[in-house]
C-alpha cells in the first residue's frame, strides 16, 4: 500500500513537471510570437483584414497671364471590382462592355484576376457613371463599386494644346507643360486604409488612417488666351488657303522674353488626345527644325554691320550668280539687278550679295555670331522636347557652306530659336531667354516663384540693332514683305523661302518648300515679335505671298487686343496714287490691252503693265502701286490678269504669268 502511494506520488510529480515544462514551452512560444515575430504576424493579419489604397489629390490648375483657366481638375467616379465577389465574370463582362464602351475580353480578363481589387475604368464620364450605377442597383451586382479620382479637363479644347500637353490615366503629364512641370503641378498621393472582411469587402467604407493631402501648385503662363486664339485662327485660315502640311506661329514680347502665343497645326484636343497620332502631339515651335532661308539674312546683316565688314550704303554689283567653291548661288527669281546699295540687298533679299558678305565674315565669325544669337542649342524654355538645331563645325565647313549659310542654308533652327534671335534686334541687340511660365502659386494661392526677364548676352551694339530695324522696315514698305503690313502701325520684318529638308536630314524634298515671315513692332515702342512658318504649301510657296499675310492677320487682331495706339506717321498706309501705265515691249506677247478710260471709276486706278519684267521687278512695280503679285511660272512676264490699264482697287491681287527668257 505504501509502495503504491509512493508510486502515485512519483507519477504525479512527473506529470506536474511535464505540465510545467509544457507551460514553459507554450509561454516561450507565445512570447516568441508576440515579441520576436509579433510584427510579422500583425502585418499578415492586417493584409488579410485591411486594404490600403493610394489616392491622388487633384493637380494644380494652369492659367493664362490674365487668370483664365486653361487646364483644371475635378473629381470623377472610377469603377473598380473585387474579383473575389464576382460570381460570373463572363456574364458580367458581357453586360458591362456596352455600358463602359470597352472590349468584352478586356473586362473579362480584369474580372478574373486574383486579388480583391482591380480597376475596370478610370474617371468615368457622367453619363457612363449614371449607366453603370443604375445597372448595379437594378441587377444587385456584387463586387463592383466606385471611388472618386481627379480628372483633368481642358475647358478650351484645342486652344494652346501643344503648350499645355495632356495627362495620362495615372495622373502623369505626358507632353507639354503637364509633363515639363509634372512634379510641381501634381498633388500628393495619400493613403486610404480600410478594414475588410474575409472576402476583402470594406467594412462601412471607413477610413482609419490617412495622410493629409496637399494640392498641387498652379501654373500661370505668359500666354494671353485672346492672342492665342487670334494666332490659331490665322493659322487655320492659312491652312485652308494654302493646303499646307503644317504651320507654326509664335508671338512674344522681345523686351521681356515672354511668349504671348505659340501654336502649331495640325492641332488636337487634349481632352481626347488618344484619338490623334503622336506626330500631331509634337510641338513644332520647339521640335521642328528647318533651314530658315532669307529670314536668317537679317541676323547675317546685323553681324556683318557690327563687324564693320559692310555698311548699309556700300554698293554691290549683282550679276545674278556667284560661284563659290564650285557651287553656283543664284537669286531666287533668277534675275540680276546690277549696282545697288547693301540696304537694297536686304530689302530685296539678294542671294548673291549675302553670299559675298558671308565670305567676308568667314566661317569662324559666322559660327561665332550664330552661336551668340542662340543657335545650335536649346533656348531653355520651360517645355519638354526642345531640339538643339544644327550648326556645322568649323572643321567641317567648306567655302560653299559659308556662302550658303549667308543665305540661310547649311544651318537648321527651331522656330523659337529664330524668333528669339530676331527679337534681339528689336531689343537693342540684347538676347533674352524666352519663357512661358509667368509665376507659380501654391494651393493656398501664395506666390512660390516668379519669372523675371533674363538677359543672355548683348549680341550686337544698340546702334547696329536700331539700324537693322530701319532696314527691315523697308522690307514691308518697299520690299517683298508688303503683305505683312498692319494698317495704321509701323512694323519691320523679313520674308523667307527655303527648300524643305527631308525628314531624315538627307538632302531636300523636291518640290516642297517652307515659307516664313518674321517681324516686330509697333516700331515706336516694340512690344510684339512674331514668326510664321508654313510647311509644304501647295501652289504659291513664297514667304512674302503666303506667310506675310498670316502675320498681318494675326497682328491686326493682337494690336487691338492689347489696346496699342496706331502710329502717328501712317503715310505709308495711305491709298497709292494712280500709276501711269508702262509702254508695251516692242514685241508684245499678248493682245493690246483695252484703251484706258478717260475717267477711272471712283476708288479705282489703272493696273500697271509688268510684261517683260522679272518676278522681282514685277513685284516692285505692283507693290509701289499698292497691289499684290500672284506669280505663276518663272522667267519674264508674258501676260497678266487683270490686264494692263484695267481699273482695279487698292490691295487687289494681280496674277502674272512668267515664262523662261
Amino acid at each position: 500500500m505504501a509502495e503504491q502511494q509512493l508510486k502515485s506520488a512519483r507519477n504525479l510529480k512527473i506529470f506536474c513537471l511535464l505540465l510545467l515544462l509544457l507551460l514553459v514551452v507554450l509561454t516561450g512560444r507565445l512570447a516568441w510570437l508576440q515579441i520576436i515575430d509579433g510584427k510579422l504576424w500583425s502585418d499578415r493579419a492586417r493584409e488579410q483584414l485591411q486594404e490600403t489604397r493610394s489616392l491622388q489629390t487633384p493637380r494644380g490648375s494652369i492659367y493664362d497671364r490674365n487668370g483664365k483657366e486653361l487646364a483644371i481638375s475635378h473629381m470623377a467616379k472610377s469603377l473598380y471590382a473585387n474579383p473575389r465577389e464576382v460570381q460570373d465574370a463572363d456574364a458580367l463582362a458581357k453586360k458591362l462592355a456596352p455600358l463602359l464602351q470597352l472590349p468584352e475580353a478586356t473586362l473579362r480578363d480584369r474580372l478574373k484576376v486574383k486579388g480583391a481589387f482591380i480597376w475596370l475604368k478610370r474617371t468615368l464620364e457622367p453619363a457612363e457613371y449614371t449607366r453603370v450605377f443604375e445597372f448595379i442597383a437594378k441587377e444587385k451586382v456584387r463586387g463592383l463599386d466606385f471611388l472618386e479620382e481627379s480628372r483633368r479637363v481642358y475647358p478650351n479644347d484645342q486652344l494652346a494644346a501643344h503648350i499645355l500637353g495632356f495627362v495620362g490615366t495615372d495622373d502623369k503629364g505626358l507632353t507639354g507643360i503637364e509633363m515639363g512641370m509634372d512634379t510641381t503641378i501634381k498633388g500628393q498621393t495619400h493613403k486610404q486604409i480600410l478594414d475588410t472582411d474575409s472576402k476583402g469587402t470594406p467594412i462601412f467604407q471607413s477610413i482609419f488612417a490617412f495622410t493629409k493631402p496637399k494640392p498641387g501648385h498652379s501654373i500661370h503662363l505668359t500666354i494671353d488666351s485672346a492672342i492665342q486664339f487670334a494666332v490659331e485662327q490665322a493659322l487655320d485660315h492659312s491652312l485652308a488657303r494654302t493646303k499646307a502640311q503644317a504651320a507654326t506661329m509664335i508671338v512674344m514680347n522681345p523686351k521681356t522674353g515672354e511668349i504671348l502665343a505659340m501654336a502649331s497645326r495640325p492641332a488636337y484636343n487634349p481632352n481626347a488626345f488618344y484619338r490623334y497620332s503622336e506626330q500631331i502631339w509634337r510641338n513644332r515651335a520647339i521640335s521642328g527644325i528647318y533651314e530658315p532661308g532669307s529670314t536668317f539674312k537679317s541676323l547675317v546683316a546685323a553681324a556683318a554691320i557690327h563687324e564693320k565688314v559692310v555698311t548699309a550704303k556700300e554698293i554691290f554689283n549683282d550679276t545674278g550668280a556667284i560661284d563659290v567653291g564650285g557651287r553656283v548661288i543664284k537669286n531666287w527669281d533668277g534675275g540680276s539687278y546690277g549696282k545697288m546699295p547693301f540696304s537694297d540687298i536686304i530689302k530685296y533679299s539678294i542671294n548673291t550679295g549675302f553670299a559675298e558678305v558671308a565670305q567676308r565674315m568667314g566661317g569662324e565669325r559666322m559660327l561665332k555670331y550664330s552661336e551668340a544669337f542662340g543657335f545650335g542649342k536649346p533656348t531653355g524654355v520651360e517645355l519638354p522636347g526642345e531640339e538643339d538645331g544644327l550648326l556645322l563645325s568649323l572643321k567641317a565647313m567648306q567655302p560653299s557652306d559659308v556662302a550658303t549659310m549667308g543665305i540661310g542654308q547649311a544651318v537648321a533652327v527651331t522656330p523659337l530659336q529664330l524668333l528669339t534671335a530676331v527679337s534681339a534686334l528689336a531689343n537693342e541687340g540684347k538676347l533674352l531667354k524666352p519663357h512661358i511660365i509667368k509665376e507659380i502659386r501654391d494651393g493656398d494661392g501664395l506666390l512660390v516663384s516668379y519669372s523675371a526677364p533674363q538677359l543672355v548676352r548683348q549680341v550686337v551694339a544698340p546702334d547696329v540693332a536700331q539700324e537693322m530695324v530701319g532696314l527691315m522696315e523697308k522690307v514691308l514698305t518697299e520690299g517683298g514683305g508688303k503683305r505683312a503690313n498692319v494698317e495704321g502701325y509701323r512694323f519691320a520684318g523679313k520674308t523667307g523661302t527655303a527648300e524643305r529638308l527631308r525628314d531624315n536630314g538627307a538632302g531636300y524634298d523636291p518640290g516642297r518648300y517652307i515659307a516664313s515671315f518674321v517681324g516686330f513692332g509697333p516700331l515706336e515702342d516694340i512690344q510684339l515679335a512674331g514668326l510664321v512658318v508654313i510647311d509644304s504649301p501647295r501652289g504659291l510657296y513664297y514667304g512674302g505671298e503666303i506667310a506675310a499675310p498670316v502675320f498681318a492677320e494675326a497682328m491686326t487682331q493682337i494690336v487691338r487686343i492689347m489696346g496699342l495706339r496706331p502710329s502717328q506717321d501712317i503715310k505709308a498706309f495711305q491709298p497709292p496714287k494712280p500709276v501711269a501705265p508702262k509702254p508695251a515691249p516692242p514685241k508684245p506677247v499678248q493682245a493690246a490691252p483695252p484703251a484706258q478710260p478717260a475717267v477711272m471709276p471712283p476708288g479705282k486706278f489703272a493696273t500697271p503693265d509688268v510684261r517683260g519684267k522679272t518676278i522681282r521687278e514685277a513685284a516692285a512695280i505692283l507693290q509701289k502701286a499698292g497691289l499684290y503679285l500672284i506669280p505663276e511660272g518663272s522667267g519674264v512676264a508674258v501676260r497678266q490678269n487683270p490686264p494692263a490699264n484695267a481699273p482695279v482697287a487698292k490691295s487687289a491681287e494681280i496674277t502674272v504669268y512668267f515664262e523662261p527668257r
